[in-house]
């Protein structure tokens, strides 16, 4: 028999079954790559590399890991690799100091030289554009809406003009031309999202990386080159790290 897509339900479930057998497969492999790492630490391997490793090796694009959600590729682009690097991390914590893990999961930065060459080869290319664009998609744009919420603030303050309202209402306007609301309406219905009041840490992300690529569909280069900077000023200005 014929669905409307006109697929057999024979060849309906063949594909199901053939997406669960890739799920399987990448978790099997992705627990492979768990129980190297930690052999390979407890060899005494350093941890920074080894970890580096373990990430470029990784699979799945997401997962459920102790009752939680990660969403490692946002989009099938941006790639959250602290977020990876932290699900990791929670299966060899006995083995890494814990000051060193809080070091990167909050800075970004590893406790020992890791400089930009060594973090690309390892990671390899995919897997490092993925990287990039989680940068410049979810980082710099979370830095340009504080930017230009600052800016207004300022503003307000120099004019000696009391703002009663929301700073991030006019600021996702000066960016995007809408308000928050909006958009995030919009993103969920493109996205095929249900409509709700919470807002989820991924979710955010999710959003956020959306915005991003809203924004540049929407600019012209000169006014999308000249918001990057202002982004990416504010990171310098609040002594954030680099993509290592």
């Amino acid at each position: 028999m014929l669905n409307k897509l006109g697929c057999s339900s024979n060849t309906v479930g063949l594909m199901s079954h053939s997406s669960d057998v890739r799920q399987s497969s990448a978790q099997i492999a992705d627990a492979m790559v768990v129980d190297s790492l930690r052999h390979a630490l407890e060899e005494g391997h350093a941890w920074p590399t080894t970890l580096l490793k373990a990430i470029a090796s990784w699979s799945s694009p997401m997962e459920e890991f102790r009752g939680r959600i990660f969403t490692y590729f946002i989009g099938g682009e941006a790639f959250d690799w602290i977020l990876l690097a932290e699900r990791l991390l929670l299966t060899v914590g006995d083995i890494v100091p814990a000051e060193e893990i809080e070091k990167l999961l909050f800075t970004g930065k590893f406790p020992r030289a890791v400089n930009d060459t060594m973090f690309k080869n390892i990671l390899g290319i995919e897997k490092y554009r993925g990287v990039l664009n989680y940068h410049y998609g979810v980082t710099v744009e979370e830095s340009l809406q504080l930017a230009v919420e600052v800016e207004i603030q300022k503003r307000q303050l120099s004019n000696r003009e009391r703002y009663n309202g929301d700073p991030t209402d006019e600021a996702f306007f000066s960016l995007y031309r809408a308000t928050p609301a909006d958009l995030l309406r919009r993103y969920r219905e493109e996205m095929n999202r249900p409509d709700s009041n919470d807002l989820s840490f991924g979710e955010a992300k999710a959003f956020t990386y959306w915005l991003f690529k809203y924004r540049l569909q929407n600019s012209d280069k000169a006014r999308t080159a000249s918001d990057t900077r202002k982004g990416l000023s504010q990171i310098e200005y609040m002594g954030g790290a680099s993509l290592t």
